[in-house]
């Protein structure tokens, strides 16, 4: 019984690690998304990391301020006529759900020209992950066998996913295959 409450617990921390990679940005950290303080907002987000399933938070002064959702173009030239999106509470979450850029900049006249943009880049997952294994069924039993973990073939680009851009049922693969492997150590 004491095998199985270790096991439990085992695979709710292997499961609650493999679901909290995503991470909450404030643009602009301490000053927010503003023209006071000449923040540089292409320098903050060259520091910054950014992976699918993260969120980004613009927090400012909604009477002064609003975020634009624009294209590459009208990022560059600060267009504000033909917005994607466009935000004003004063305390948006974007979720960024996909790799690429996403351009924001403030529809205030004027403070676009004054720096009040940011380009978001989200880079393609890493393919230096190993691809998540999978178990094999034993050869003399239709159960799995945790002592025998292979890795499943790749595709055709011999690409293999990162795990922060796994789903969630691949996470939780990847835990009960973890748990699987560990498991086996506690039977004697």
């Amino acid at each position: 019984m004491a095998f199985l409450q270790r096991a439990m617990v085992l695979f709710l921390v292997m499961a609650a690690l493999r679901v909290s990679f995503a991470t909450v940005y404030k643009v602009g950290d301490s000053a927010g998304w503003t023209t006071i303080g000449n923040v540089d907002y292409k320098k903050w987000a060259s520091t910054k990391t950014f992976h699918v399933g993260d969120t980004v938070l613009f927090e400012y002064n909604s009477q002064f301020h609003n975020v634009m959702q624009v294209n590459h173009t009208d990022y560059k030239s600060c267009n504000i006529t033909t917005p994607m999106a466009t935000h004003s509470t004063g305390n948006d979450s974007i979720a960024i759900s996909r790799t690429g850029h996403y351009y924001f900049l403030c529809g205030v006249p004027g403070h676009c020209q004054a720096g009040q943009k940011v380009d978001i880049r989200i880079a393609r997952a890493s393919s230096s992950v190993a691809p998540t294994p999978s178990v094999s069924p034993s050869p003399s039993s239709s159960s799995p066998s945790p002592s025998r973990v292979v890795a499943p073939a790749t595709s055709q680009n011999n690409s293999a996913p990162s795990i922060p851009s796994m789903g969630l049922l691949g996470k939780l693969g990847m835990a009960m295959t973890v748990f699987a492997v560990c498991a086996s150590g506690f039977v004697q």
